[in-house]
């Protein structure tokens, strides 16, 4: 069961014209490096979020279940998990029959240990798929980007634009770098 991204709006922790004034481009060049200072910001975060194990940018991701869990958790590897949006079954022919609120709910942990609850009263699936829908991720309505991530960002795409051309590197971040992320990863067993 893989999470899959359904809404395509991303807007960046880091804004072009803050990365512009952190690298100290110059504010008449026409935006020369506009381009490739956006596609450093996409690319940074993304290894931010890979390396924390944590979602930077809010968002809902559409999860379908062939059988609920015989425990009654469902674990995910959405960090930080901020509610249940839609919870269904569907059909045969393909439409969706919501579940009462409540019937799957987000654990008491959505951070460290992100998951869902599956109430024990849900109806049992019985060759039908279970349709469910979280949205998560910082900013927006969950908590907010810890700034020592911000910042990993902001040195990640100022360490890029610098080397541009560079050598290839082992996909590492620095180690000034990985000194701001590593506190703020999420472990997983």
């Amino acid at each position: 069961m893989t999470p899959i991204r359904v809404d395509a709006a991303i807007v960046e922790p880091v804004t072009l014209a803050e990365m512009r004034g952190y690298l100290r481009l110059d504010p008449d060049d026409g935006g020369a490096e506009n381009a490739l200072v956006e596609s450093l910001i996409a690319s940074a975060r993304a290894q931010v979020e890979l390396a924390a194990g944590r979602i930077l940018v809010p968002g809902r991701y559409r999860l379908m279940l062939t059988a609920w869990p015989r425990d009654g958790r469902l674990p995910l590897s959405l960090s930080p998990v901020v509610a249940v949006a839609r919870a269904g079954l569907v059909d045969g022919a393909g439409l969706v029959i919501d579940l009462a609120p409540g019937l799957v709910r987000v654990g008491a942990d959505p951070i460290e240990a992100p998951g869902l609850i599956i109430d024990p009263a849900v109806p049992a699936l019985n060759e039908r798929a279970a349709l469910i829908e979280v949205d998560a991720g910082h900013g927006g309505a969950g908590p907010p980007i810890p700034p020592g991530l911000v910042q990993a960002i902001r040195l990640l795409v100022a360490h890029a634009f610098e080397h541009r051309g560079d050598g290839p590197g082992d996909g590492s971040p620095p180690p000034a770098i990985a000194a701001l992320i590593d506190p703020l990863r999420r472990l997983r067993l």
